[in-house]
């Protein structure tokens, strides 16, 4: 076991850098042009996940990044910590991850496929849903959300991370259908505020 590290003089053992909130190179340094398409445009089965980013007025985030981490159609990722095993994913060009920052209207778009249920940590199945991660002006940590579907009734019915949340707040979590694609605002604080995970 090794000693904690100590301050130059060695006197005192240091603790963890105390956190501070992003400033605006935020909105400078991390998007990237092709950050929001998790999949290629023209993919079979491609559909846009659009909202908008507001805080506890109501009013629009517009410095906001907003970054989606999710499955494949078969529930599956490529990435080694998937725990069966890393696989290629079987659409062609997806990448599992998004990263969209807000306009001056607090609007985001991801462009993605949807992905299929997963093995819950506990057992049972969760329910097709997409990972999400605000960062934003004024945050110390990234606020953490998930986006469910509104045509997985049954599988949302069942999904063990839904069913621990307070009923009158899951619809925080859950998407419309809209356009062809679906809708998924974020409301950072105040009344219809998004249910946010502890990670």
């Amino acid at each position: 076991m090794t000693a904690p590290p100590t301050s130059p003089s060695g006197s005192r053992p240091l603790g963890l850098t105390p956190s501070q909130t992003v400033g605006p190179f935020l909105h400078l340094g991390l998007p990237w042009a092709d950050g929001p398409y998790v999949v290629p445009e023209g993919t079979p089965g491609a559909v846009w996940i659009r909202g908008t980013v507001v805080d506890g007025a109501g009013e629009p985030v517009p410095d906001a990044i907003v970054e989606t981490w999710q499955a494949d159609p078969d529930g599956r990722f490529a990435h080694p910590d998937d725990p069966r095993g890393a696989r290629q994913p079987t659409v062609e060009g997806f990448r599992g991850f998004g990263r969209c920052p807000t306009d001056a209207q607090g609007r985001f778009e991801i462009l993605t496929v949807k992905p299929g249920p997963l093995p819950a940590p506990e057992g049972g199945v969760e329910a097709p849903h997409v990972n999400v991660s605000v960062l934003a002006r004024g945050l110390l940590d990234r606020l953490v959300t998930r986006i469910y579907f509104p045509d997985e009734a049954e599988a949302n019915a069942a999904d063990p991370v839904l069913n621990a949340i307070e009923e009158s707040r899951r619809g925080t979590l859950i998407a419309r259908a809209e356009d062809g694609g679906y809708r998924f605002d974020i409301r950072m604080q105040g009344e219809n505020e998004s249910v946010f995970f502890a990670v």
